[in-house]
């Protein structure tokens, strides 16, 4: 079974493609207008660029009526937005974070979470949330697609300040996955929560260089 999907529908009843890139980090960005309403979304595409110094970028598809993304506008427009850790205990607001709503309207107000404003920006960010990211915009490279809800908005940002909570971090100074237990998108309407890892060295590699660490500064 194949097909180009340029072109030809799915061959199957729903399409593989994004369930087989998975799974896909959550991108839940916290943002503001110019105007000052604060907005808060989950965008599954997702991703570090580098670490020297540290970069981010998410893709935001557009509305069907081709209205962008309010997190893509605020980050144009006031220049920063705040990526928070989207864990198994934090999923309901995650979930709940991502229905289309008017323009104008808070979905914090939605949400059982506190509140606190970044350091940098009057952005807010999810007090819960054991792991920040506050992002500076860098730039937006606009991509069309074959319908207006196929169209993105791909927003780079360089990460600024990195929030950690102490009680998420082991004794020996690493990320307690097992404790925090960050969540993924998978395909359809289906996440998976991250538990267990496991761990491999490449042979001859330098540690530093498997820990993200080369060329930062001490």
């Amino acid at each position: 079974m194949k097909y180009d999907p340029s072109f030809e529908k799915s061959p199957l009843p729903y399409a593989p493609f994004k369930s087989l890139t998975v799974p896909r980090p959550i991108g839940w960005l916290s943002s503001i207008s110019k105007g000052g309403v604060e907005n808060i979304a989950p965008y599954s595409q997702w991703q570090n660029l580098t670490f020297d110094p540290p970069m981010v970028m998410f893709a935001a598809n557009q509305y069907p009526d081709g209205r962008r993304k309010d997190t893509v506008i605020n980050a144009e427009e006031t220049g920063w937005f705040v990526w928070n850790m989207a864990t198994w205990d934090l999923r309901e607001a995650v979930n709940i974070s991502a229905m289309a709503l008017p323009a104008g309207e808070n979905e914090f107000d939605r949400l059982n979470v506190t509140k606190k404003k970044a350091d940098l920006s009057d952005t807010p960010m999810v007090a819960e949330s054991p792991f920040h990211f506050e992002c500076r915009y860098l730039s937006t490279h606009r991509l069309p697609g074959n319908s207006t809800v196929g169209s993105i908005d791909v927003v780079y940002a360089a990460v600024e300040r990195i929030h950690l909570d102490e009680n998420a971090l082991t004794p020996d100074g690493r990320i307690d996955i097992a404790k925090v237990k960050p969540i993924a998108r998978m395909g359809y309407y289906d996440y998976t929560v991250i538990t267990d890892t496991f761990e491999m060295k490449v042979p001859g590699s330098d540690a530093d260089e498997m820990a993200g660490l080369a060329g930062q500064p001490a």
